[in-house]
């Protein structure tokens, strides 16, 4: 049977973190402010932290040790980010 194409993506309206060349060779607190910045991550920081694990997991293998520990203190610093940015969040539901 042939059916027809259909362009799903024509309809998406997603819009994704979409990090700046050279960002991961940076240090931990740039990458991390930068992950969390609404201009790189729309999604805010959550989508910074899943672009971070996912740019960690698909590079493991040809990252020297020391990127990948600087790309891991990005990740805890994301982390706490995005900790005060939920703790934040639920004050201003509750208030």
């Amino acid at each position: 049977m042939n059916m027809p194409q259909r362009d799903y993506y024509k309809d998406s309206r997603t819009v994704c973190a979409l990090p700046p060349v050279g960002l991961f060779a940076k240090d931990p607190k740039t990458i991390a402010e930068s992950l969390a910045s609404k201009e790189i991550s729309p999604g805010g920081p959550a989508s910074g932290m899943r672009v971070l694990s996912f740019y960690i997991s698909h590079a493991s293998k040809s990252l020297s040790a020391s990127k990948r520990r600087n790309l891991e203190k990005a990740k805890k610093l994301l982390s706490a980010h995005l900790n005060q940015s939920l703790k934040e969040e639920l004050r201003k539901k509750i208030a």
